[in-house]
């Protein structure tokens, strides 16, 4: 695959398996959902850290390609306040595919009720012709996710 394919797509931040019919598509976002198998969120792209929520459970990255991406770790993780959430990273800093982004306790998600269902959404997709999945069933880190034509 050329350089310039690879800088489109983006990666699996976390291994787990693909779950599409967990994202809610409406018109101007596009995305998939995975059911993480460990507890390390790590960067689908290269690019610099957009937004960081302070409580751990969500981080937007603008990728060098131009890609606008919401990783939100859990359903309603934002209700647990941060606690089995260790944000790696800081609004602003630039980040390579497969750096570290945030450890989560996925056990104590899980225990507390919620979810680990990890949607990754782009939230600029309206700027593309098509978000094409590339990955289906159990997907591993750094694998070829999502194609944006």
């Amino acid at each position: 695959m050329a350089y310039e394919q690879l800088a489109k797509d983006i990666l699996a931040g976390v291994g787990g398996k693909e779950n599409i019919n967990s994202v809610v598509h409406c018109t101007t976002r596009q995305g998939l959902a995975i059911e993480p198998s460990e507890g390390t969120l790590y960067a689908p792209a290269d690019g610099h850290v957009a937004l960081v929520f302070p409580t751990g459970h969500a981080i937007g990255l603008n990728t060098t390609a131009g890609a606008e991406v919401l990783i939100h770790i859990g359903m309603d993780t934002v209700n647990l306040e941060g606690k089995g959430f260790e944000t790696l990273v800081e609004k602003g800093q630039e980040v390579k595919a497969g750096d570290p982004l945030v450890k989560f306790d996925l056990e104590a998600i899980k225990a507390a009720g919620y979810e680990a269902t990890t949607p990754v959404i782009i939230t600029n997709s309206k700027n593309y012709h098509q978000v094409k999945v590339l990955a289906t069933g159990q997907v591993t880190v750094g694998q070829a996710l999502l194609d944006l034509e």
